[in-house]
């Protein structure tokens, strides 16, 4: 019986560069699918609360912000992270995850994404004989506080409301899309659904939207009094992510380990091939345990099948007797015999 071969498993290793889940998208791509989902959360999120029904429910303005955010991780998440949020880029690139000059650009393609996704929405607006002012129509869903805001929030409550909102929306970001966490695939879901619930809250006080982007193109087609007070959207929504990415680095993801070499590689090779030797030998048994009618002497090795014949073989074949192997006296007798009888 031969003992199987251990297999060696690299429980931490990466998947191969072909891999397309690990492939590495350039710059462009990600900034073109930041845009593009920014452009997309902006319209739903703006889009459906403009065209409603004044004084309806938030919740449906809430659910489209958050499906479209679910929506567009779904579709883009892959190329670049799926931020669509200055804030959320902002606690990533304090985690650790993506590189400060990365997340400038990332910032960037977010608001080209949301002014022109504000700007679409503007010109429908213009077209609607109904309305007579777009900007009194955006100041409807402009993150505001004090007189601006829904039940006339101050300053320091829109703050903390910011805040906080932010923060948590970005430790459910980076929690469920941490490397070991199993459930990574829901991150789309669980991120949207924490979104709505937020912005059902941020409307009900003064369309706090925790986004920087959102705010600034709702507010670059709003009364001035927008611009004026865009400063507490940004500033608060970045402060709460980067509080929750300084706690989620310092419970540091454990670092997985490193790939192997082109010499640990054949190392674990040679160990394997040794092993695989050690178990053939194992299948030969010992010198003394070899059926006899499977030996072969070392005579036999040497001359092979057709060796010439020695002097007695004729007889002995013609009696149809198997030498011993023994010593000679068996054959000498007979031949004695056969001589003797001879003469």
């Amino acid at each position: 019986m031969t003992m199987p071969v251990p297999v060696h498993h690299a429980h931490n290793a990466e998947p191969p560069a072909g891999v397309a889940s690990e492939a590495r998208h350039g710059l462009v791509p990600r900034l073109a699918a930041e845009a593009f989902g920014s452009l997309f959360v902006v319209v739903a999120g703006l889009g459906v609360p403009l065209f409603s029904i004044p004084q309806s429910s938030p919740v449906p303005a809430a659910l489209a912000a958050g499906l479209a955010v679910t929506a567009a991780m779904f579709a883009f998440g892959y190329v670049s992270g799926g931020h669509f949020n200055p804030a959320v880029t902002m606690g990533n690139a304090v985690a650790g995850r993506i590189r400060l000059g990365e997340a400038a650009a990332y910032v960037g393609a977010q608001l080209v994404g949301g002014i022109l996704g504000a700007l679409t929405l503007f010109g429908i607006l213009r077209t609607l004989p109904s309305i007579q002012d777009s900007r009194t129509a955006f100041d409807t869903v402009t993150a505001g506080f004090g007189e601006h805001s829904v039940i006339q929030a101050p300053l320091a409550g829109v703050l903390l409301l910011e805040v906080l909102g932010a923060a948590i929306l970005m430790a459910i970001f980076l929690g469920t899309t941490a490397r070991n966490n199993l459930n990574r695939a829901a991150a789309p879901v669980a991120v949207g659904l924490a979104f709505a619930v937020l912005l059902q809250l941020g409307q009900s006080v003064g369309n706090a939207p925790f986004n920087p982007a959102r705010a600034t193109a709702s507010a670059l087609f709003s009364s001035s009094w927008s611009l004026e007070q865009l400063w507490v959207f940004w500033v608060a929504p970045l402060v709460g992510a980067a509080i929750a990415g300084l706690v989620f680095r310092g419970f540091a993801e454990t670092p997985a380990a490193a790939p192997a070499t082109d010499a640990d590689a054949a190392a674990l090779e040679d160990v394997e091939d040794a092993e695989s030797r050690e178990d053939e030998n194992d299948l030969i048994p010992a010198s003394g345990n070899v059926p006899a009618e499977n030996s072969v002497s070392d005579e036999d090795r040497v001359f092979g099948a057709d060796r010439p014949a020695a002097a007695g073989d004729d007889t002995v074949r013609s009696t149809g007797a198997t030498p011993s192997g023994a010593d000679g006296a068996g054959r000498d007798e007979a031949q004695d015999f056969f001589d003797g009888k001879r003469s």
